[in-house]
């Protein structure tokens, strides 16, 4: 950026490190009430790795919204809308919300055909074998490797410009205080952070919209933007817009965009454990309410945020506060924080740096736990250590969350030299991408996909989408092939395009004419018997500390006593949550629901205003904004206010153990209560 950064460097160090370390703490004063009150502990690794697979919608939702709220999700959106007017809000928001709400329908299949599964990968590996699972393995980590750079890049390149921080140090110090609470917590303290995290995120954002649209005195009205942005299309018409407007649906180039947004983000969501790792952590009764929900609040939080501060950053062009932008900070997503500076001088530019390193870090966590996973489960103990017990399976766990951490800040350090933004690579996921996800998605829900026909439709879409790619940059641009040339629009939409297309129509064309007939009893079984284990494992576990907690208080009225439920019970209460009926049920709701909702956002409400061709007026700008703001509102209520509601048991659990501590040291434990058993 042109401007001096408008906060001290000591800042951005203070942000990265204090804040991280901060939340470190937090997470880790989190897990040790977690162990001490609720009885769950993440020294087990099915606690570790998929918080026991019993978290309820609430804070699924609220951590499928943090987890897809990248870096990306504040800037990218920001940017187009920076670009191509409010058309740019919406096909951003829209573009990113369906695949969660279509993922629900396999989040339902996941619950029906393989319960016990720690990764995707998994399901692969037990219906298609060896060769099948290394191919998709490929697709899963360049997923994770591609999402990894664009948080660290957007992360790294925003503190750089509003403090001067170093780039490559932040590069490295963003991860490291998130492996420490992933590390000590697991899943379920991963959750506890996305929640935290996604709290912030919806305050900040209130701050920003009621600043633009009610008290700043630089805009501070719906007629004051409406007039600002048009006298700024006067100035620079948008190309591919209707009238040059930004107040316009009718954008061509952010049409194009749309449509390698959905592409691209199929891929980043069908292929990412991330996503799948919350369906295993969910209840399988209220998964898919979870995707639900979580998709629809996500919504609000790029359409808003880009709403506000994308278009402000357009309506303050001539204000001399604003930063002057050029096109490579536009790519590196840098509108929405020049926005923030010039709207609240330092305390917007704070509270930008504060929000977006907490979508950094949520994401960052989601991140790490996935791969830890896959490293874990699908590497570790699939190719070295099939025997692998408990504590080497735990260890190894832990040890993958450090070692990719470090992973991700050379990422970060390597596009960073090379030249490639996080713009850039957003738009470029689906062309390595977009090949495997109606294979990945068939393998899970359709008994007839054929083995060879999709892993061939992935391998040939990967390179049909690669080459597409490289001949539009050549064609469009004289031979000449560079990171400038290769990331232009029509470039990356037929990249995208051939990726998708082709991996899709070989997977579903040869699935046809070759049909398997698979029995799902196979996925079915997957780690059914370790899972029991586990479960033995985590109650021994218990039972030890229970050896060691003063016999006095542990048979004291006092103690926090939770029963512990028989074999017996246990299997029943499994049988009626994998009821088959039941599951069936909520993926045929999961089915209709996400295609309608699909359908409303992608084709029902943008292709009409798009061939409308209507410039918004003052009132139409008005509608526009309140509904996003009433969205926004609802999305709090739901992944904010709505997880408290439904753990307030626990919650009263906690409460009631921290006051038995304060008052009777030692009495507040939480133990099990043994079941005595009567003879005749």
């Amino acid at each position: 950026m042109s401007s001096n950064p408008v906060l001290p460097q000591g800042a951005g160090y203070g942000v990265v490190v204090g804040i991280g370390l901060f939340f470190s703490a937090f997470m880790l004063g989190l897990t040790a009430i977690q162990s001490r009150y609720t009885g769950f502990s993440p020294k087990n690794s099915e606690e570790f790795n998929s918080a026991s697979r019993s978290v309820k919608p609430g804070l699924i939702a609220s951590g499928i919204v943090s987890a897809w709220t990248w870096a990306a999700t504040l800037l990218q959106s920001s940017a187009v809308a920076y670009e191509y007017g409010i058309s740019g809000p919406w096909w951003y928001g829209a573009g990113a919300t369906v695949q969660i709400l279509l993922f629900a329908q396999l989040a339902a299949k996941l619950k029906l055909n393989a319960p016990h599964a720690h990764t995707w990968l998994e399901i692969v590996a037990a219906r298609w074998g060896t060769v099948a699972h290394l191919v998709f393995m490929f697709f899963g980590l360049a997923t994770n490797i591609i999402v990894s750079s664009m948080l660290i890049l957007g992360g790294s390149a925003t503190v750089h410009s509003l403090t001067g921080m170093n780039t490559l140090a932040a590069c490295f110090l963003i991860p490291v205080g998130v492996a420490i609470y992933v590390v000590v917590g697991g899943m379920r303290a991963t959750l506890l952070c996305d929640y935290t995290h996604t709290s912030v995120l919806f305050a900040i954002i209130f701050v920003f919209v009621f600043t633009v649209y009610a008290t700043s005195s630089k805009i501070g009205s719906f007629s004051a933007m409406h007039s600002l942005l048009a006298q700024a299309a006067e100035e620079a018409p948008v190309s591919g817009n209707a009238h040059g407007s930004y107040l316009t649906m009718r954008s061509k180039n952010g049409l194009i965009f749309g449509v390698i947004n959905v592409i691209g983000n199929f891929a980043t969501v069908f292929q990412d454990q991330a996503y799948w790792q919350r369906a295993i952590a969910s209840r399988p009764a209220t998964c898919v309410k979870a995707y639900l929900v979580g998709g629809l609040a996500w919504f609000a939080i790029p359409f808003m945020f880009s709403t506000t501060l994308g278009l402000s950053a357009v309506a303050l062009r001539n204000d001399p506060d604003m930063m002057t932008l050029t096109a490579a900070d536009v790519s590196a997503g840098l509108p929405a924080s020049a926005a923030a500076a010039a709207l609240l001088g330092q305390s917007g530019a704070a509270a930008l740096l504060v929000v977006l390193f907490l979508a950094v870090t949520s994401a960052t966590s989601a991140e790490l736990i996935a791969v830890s996973a896959v490293l874990t489960y699908d590497v570790y103990k699939r190719y070295f250590n099939p025997k692998a017990t408990e504590r080497q399976i735990l260890m190894m766990s832990h040890a993958m969350v450090v070692f990719f951490a470090i992973v991700m800040g050379f990422l970060g350090l390597i596009f960073y030299y090379i030249g490639i933004s996080m713009g850039w690579l957003y738009d470029f996921m689906g062309v390595v991408l977009g090949s495997a996800v109606v294979p990945i998605a068939i393998c899970v829900t359709w008994k007839k996909a054929n083995k060879w026909g999709c892993i061939c439709g992935a391998v040939a879409g990967f390179c049909s989408g690669v080459i597409a790619w490289l001949v539009s940059t050549a064609t469009l641009n004289d031979s000449i092939i560079n990171v400038t040339t290769s990331g232009g629009d029509h470039e990356m939409l037929s990249g995208n395009l051939a990726s998708i297309g082709i991996g899709g129509i070989v997977a579903v064309t040869t699935s046809l004419i070759w049909p398997e007939d698979f029995n799902f009893d196979i996925t079915r079984a997957i780690n059914k018997s370790s899972t029991s284990s586990s479960s033995a494992d985590e109650k021994s576990v218990d039972a030890d500390h229970q050896d060691h907690f003063d016999e006095k208080k542990q048979h004291s009225s006092d103690v926090s006593l939770e029963p512990v439920i028989s074999a017996e019970a246990a299997a029943a209460e499994e049988a009626k949550e994998l009821d088959p009926a039941a599951l069936q049920k909520a993926f045929d709701l999961a089915a209709w629901s996400s295609i309608a909702l699909t359908l409303v956002m992608l084709i029902i409400i943008p292709l009409p205003l798009f061939f409308a061709q209507t410039i918004y007026g003052v009132r139409g700008l008005s509608a526009w904004v309140v509904i996003g703001m009433i969205w926004t509102f609802c999305s709090a209520i739901s992944v904010v206010l709505y997880p408290l509601y439904e753990s307030r048991t626990a919650l009263g659990l906690i409460g009631k153990g921290i006051i038995k501590d304060i008052f009777m040291k030692g009495s507040g434990k939480f133990v099990h209560h043994l079941p005595t058993t009567h003879h005749a």
